[in-house]
């Protein structure tokens, strides 16, 4: 997980920079936010990726950040009951995707989440349920589908999903239950997770009440919301907030 980084105020005529504490399914689509968001107001954006919960964490232990944006509303709601997010500034921004994430050299026919009981598949990365949602909502599928209990001794633990990804394709794992989002365009196979077998993973943002940009802040609050960003994630598998 990215250290997160610590900025001063801005002196007079300075353009800001903001911090963004962002959820690691954000990791594909992050550059291209911060490109088109410094395109329409000249304001750079810093994105510093890792678990939700983990994240949540160091803004409550007072680390300086702007913008949280967690891959599930629930964090968000947590900073806004602690009084750090004012509750006008929380606002879902997208809906995320969960798939089966294989290497093209991986074992076959693994398509569906029945197919992870396989003796083939002897490894399984998922993102740790403890403090990351696609984790938990990975928990959540496998419990749906009966299989929990056979797959749970294959099961390796990233810290956050997108270590879960790398870690099937490096080999370490023979397959990933891992955000859409993480998995476009890394190549491999993949196999969608059905929908009601989990937790909507409803990716909220929350603007911090100690943002030393505040107005800045808001500003990218409500660009997330507008339709560049949201083809942006379109783009990368994410579905609107509904």
């Amino acid at each position: 997980m990215a250290a997160l980084v610590v900025l001063g105020g801005c002196g007079e005529g300075e353009v800001p920079t903001l911090t963004i504490a962002a959820a690691a399914d954000l990791s594909g689509p992050s550059k291209d936010l911060a490109r088109a968001f410094k395109a329409e107001t000249g304001t750079d954006v810093v994105f510093d990726l890792g678990s939700s919960g983990q994240l949540s964490q160091q803004i409550e232990a007072g680390a300086p950040v702007d913008v949280f944006m967690a891959a599930d509303r629930s964090y968000v709601q947590g900073l806004v009951d602690k009084g750090l997010v004012d509750a006008s500034d929380a606002d879902p921004y997208a809906r995320g995707e969960l798939v089966i994430w294989v290497r093209d050299d991986g074992p076959a026919d693994v398509d569906e989440l029945v197919d992870l009981t396989d003796p083939r598949v002897t490894r399984i990365a998922i993102a740790n349920p403890a403090h990351a949602p696609y984790g938990k909502a990975a928990q959540q599928a496998l419990e749906a589908a009966g299989i929990w209990s056979q797959v749970q001794p294959k099961l390796v633990m990233g810290e956050n999903v997108l270590q879960a990804l790398q870690f099937a394709e490096s080999g370490n794992a023979d397959a990933a239950i891992v955000a859409a989002s993480v998995a476009h365009g890394a190549g491999g196979r993949t196999g969608a997770v059905p929908e009601d077998t989990f937790t909507p993973l409803i990716q909220t943002l929350g603007v911090l009440k100690g943002s030393t940009h505040l107005a800045e802040a808001r500003t990218f609050a409500e660009f997330m919301r507008g339709p560049e960003a949201q083809a942006i994630l379109a783009t990368y598998g994410f579905a609107p907030a509904g």
